[in-house]
């Protein structure tokens, strides 16, 4: 009977595919600001903040992108100090 990975093991995986979901969200606005954000801020999340980035992603894009611009306000699970930070948006690169 296999062991369970280590918990930073775990945590490692569950970084990277939530990387390849931000980056691959289907249109480009939306891989550029939540594969950006992912990239700006996902190597410092513990286990919460990754929780919440994992919440975010089941989300559709237009929600999250509207969020984002502060067009429309974030469900109660997802407000918060990572919502303040995603709004900024100098975390998108483009060129």
């Amino acid at each position: 009977m296999a062991s369970a990975p280590p918990p930073a093991d775990r945590l490692a995986a569950r970084l990277a595919r939530a990387r390849f979901r931000a980056w691959h969200r289907g249109t480009r606005e939306a891989d550029y600001m939540i594969g950006g954000f992912y990239d700006r801020y996902g190597e410092s999340w513990d286990e919460a903040g990754l929780a919440w980035f994992e919440a975010l992603l089941e989300e559709d894009d237009v929600d999250v992108m509207a969020w984002a611009l502060g067009v429309e306000q974030p469900p109660d699970h997802l407000a918060g100090e990572q919502m303040v930070l995603m709004r900024k948006l100098d975390y998108v690169a483009i060129g």
